[in-house]
């Protein structure tokens, strides 16, 4: 069975803040930069119905979820993701599982997520602590902008008994034991600061 979480239907944009309403039955948690040598270029993030997807600019960073997305047990979380334009440095984006409470202090989850220097990792998120499951590696499946400064990557998170698989345009980057990550729960998208982003094709499937 696949789920497909419609992402075109949604309201009107809307520019998101920490107190704004996100597109309709989407939820936002805005992470603003706390490094003075790396701010935000933008005090808001704007988050709008873009084709066939949504369209995230930034700004600060975001989580992004529906409270009616879930996945529990084996599942494949799949998502491609457009880069629009490469920021000015890599700052990551992708897809986000296993989520609890992702509204307040007590948040997490875990994230699957590459860069536009080619490069991916898995990080997992326990209120403000963040810990690496897979770090930073490259790997030749991420695709880099090309001349015109765009890259599409679809991304899977494939969860099959005690192993984790994480997949970037068709090819296995990384697969290892569960372990301690949890993946059931809330599932959605990260995507961090000053990117331009549009994700489509948001689903989970048994």
């Amino acid at each position: 069975m696949v789920r497909r979480f419609l992402v075109a239907a949604v309201a009107l944009s809307a520019v998101v803040s920490l107190s704004a309403q996100a597109p309709q039955g989407w939820k936002v948690r805005v992470d603003r930069s706390q490094s003075a040598q790396d701010p935000d270029n933008t005090p808001n993030l704007a988050f709008k119905a873009m084709g066939k997807g949504l369209h995230v600019k930034g700004g600060p960073a975001g989580t992004f979820w529906n409270p009616a997305n879930t996945a529990t047990g084996n599942y494949t979380l799949k998502g491609t993701f457009n880069l629009q334009e490469p920021s000015s440095h890599p700052n990551y984006y992708g897809l986000v599982f296993g989520g609890a409470n992702l509204d307040a202090a007590t948040q997490a989850y875990a994230y699957f997520v590459v860069a536009q220097n080619g490069t991916f990792m898995v990080r997992q998120r326990q209120g403000e602590s963040v810990t690496d499951v897979v770090g930073r590696q490259a790997n030749a499946a991420v695709r880099q902008p090309g001349a015109n400064g765009q890259s599409s990557n679809a991304l899977e998170v494939r969860v099959a008994g005690d192993t984790v698989s994480y997949v970037v345009n068709g090819t296995v980057v990384h697969s290892g034991p569960k372990g301690a990550l949890k993946t059931d729960g809330l599932t959605g998208v990260r995507v961090n600061h000053v990117l331009d982003v549009q994700f489509e094709g948001f689903e989970v499937g048994k």
